[in-house]
């Protein structure tokens, strides 16, 4: 493990509103949103941080937080106080003012006295919204080795694709040279003409010089204090920035090289069903590098045959503890835990949150399904848009999604979300 890792503190970015992931945000902050039928999406980024030798973590909350502060008080109270171990979140204070948050350049700025007094190095600035695996030990000894004020992780994506995010030019060195936030007409990589490098949004900083920045930038009147459209330009022309580019050497994790911005329902519902691909492209069977989370203590799952003849019929399927699937198909579908389905049903290209129970002869395809709801027997959904958009929340991409309040099942536990 790398030894400047005890000079290493990380801030975790996880106050964002999650607007695009509507409604599954109604009720929750998007890292708190359930992914694969067991986890919350942020504990792929915490994984990474455990795995990775971080144990300095602070989790900036703002916006309906009780459910992912409740998740990582169950999940996540793991590391050692008495050692300067912790996993902690810092609600907004206005410590700077009176305003909320108004930038992720602005959140860690509001709580600059955390990192002076941890007397931290270097500091990693991660998301808590994004599905991936990373060591984050390479990319420090990289940004040691290299003397660099500022690496950002970077990644190849299709040319076509890369006007949504900071598209970068490195040198031979990987020093970034070139910086653009989200342009609309990307440079594409020397190399490959149909390629671009972007931004993660995975930064490591000299302490001081981050601490140097946000102070100048909180002074800019005209700032969106935003690291990608603010700081990172500006940097490049007066600090040394290099790129770090993922899935080279990424130390004890394999190199899957899978990393997705789940911000939107159709990106969500994709990066949920690449799992259930013969292959699929995040392996999360890694015994050297385990997604932690918290689950409940359900028992274990159960196909059900009612009358002696084997009646249902199990696709490329993930299915969650305490779930009971009777006289029923489920195919190509993410069951999560205590999930009742009844006989006769049809269950395809679906994800279903815990505590839903599904009754006869309902037929569900394309589907989310938040937790807590019951679908009344002979159920249509994802048949006919028209229908579907009367009555629920419909993506581009025509997956439909059903909300907590839609024949709500009392679950016992109000606390719950």
């Amino acid at each position: 493990m790398y030894n400047r890792l005890e000079d290493t503190i990380c801030i975790l970015l996880a106050g964002g509103k999650g607007s695009r992931l509507s409604p599954l945000t109604s009720d929750r902050a998007k890292p708190s949103v359930p992914f694969a039928g067991k986890y919350r999406i942020i504990d792929f980024t915490l994984s990474n941080c455990l795995h990775s030798g971080i144990r300095r973590v602070l989790v900036l909350t703002q916006y309906k937080s009780h459910s992912l502060q409740k998740h990582l008080r169950d999940a996540w109270s793991i590391f050692n106080p008495s050692l300067g171990e912790y996993i902690t979140a810092v609600p907004p204070q206005m410590r700077t003012g009176e305003s909320w948050y108004s930038g992720t350049a602005d959140a860690i700025y509001q709580n600059s006295f955390l990192l002076e007094r941890s007397e931290a190095k270097y500091v990693v600035v991660l998301s808590g919204d994004h599905i991936y695996r990373m060591d984050y030990a390479a990319m420090l000894r990289q940004h040691v080795d290299s003397g660099a004020d500022l690496t950002v992780a970077c990644m190849q994506v299709p040319l076509a694709e890369a006007s949504g995010f900071g598209v970068m030019t490195v040198d031979a060195k990987s020093q970034i040279t070139e910086f653009e936030e989200k342009p609309a007409a990307p440079n594409a990589i020397p190399e490959d003409a149909d390629a671009a490098l972007v931004s993660m949004g995975i930064y490591i900083f000299n302490q001081d010089v981050l601490a140097e920045q946000l102070a100048l930038d909180s002074q800019d009147e005209h700032s969106s204090h935003d690291f990608g459209h603010d700081l990172l330009p500006k940097m490049i022309q007066s600090h040394r920035v290099f790129g770090y580019q993922f899935g080279r050497s990424e130390g004890r994790v394999s190199q899957d090289r899978y990393w997705r911005d789940v911000g939107t329902i159709d990106s969500y519902f994709d990066a949920n069903m690449d799992l259930l691909s013969p292959v699929p492209p995040l392996n999360l069977y890694q015994d050297s590098w385990p997604i932690r989370t918290y689950h409940g203590q359900f028992p274990p799952a159960r196909v059900v045959t009612t009358d002696g003849e084997v009646k249902s019929d199990i696709k490329n399927s993930m299915i969650g503890s305490g779930s009971m699937v009777i006289d029923a198909t489920i195919s190509k579908s993410i069951l999560s835990a205590n999930v009742r389905v009844e006989k006769n049903c049809l269950i395809e290209n679906s994800i279903i949150f815990d505590h839903v129970q599904i009754a006869a002869g309902s037929k569900i395809r394309n589907c989310i399904i938040d937790k807590n709801v019951r679908i009344p027997a002979g159920s249509r959904i994802g048949y006919d848009h028209r229908e579907d958009t009367e009555r629920f929340h419909v993506s581009e991409n025509g997956v439909v999604v059903v909300a907590k309040d839609f024949c709500a099942v009392d679950s016992g536990d109000s606390t719950a979300l």
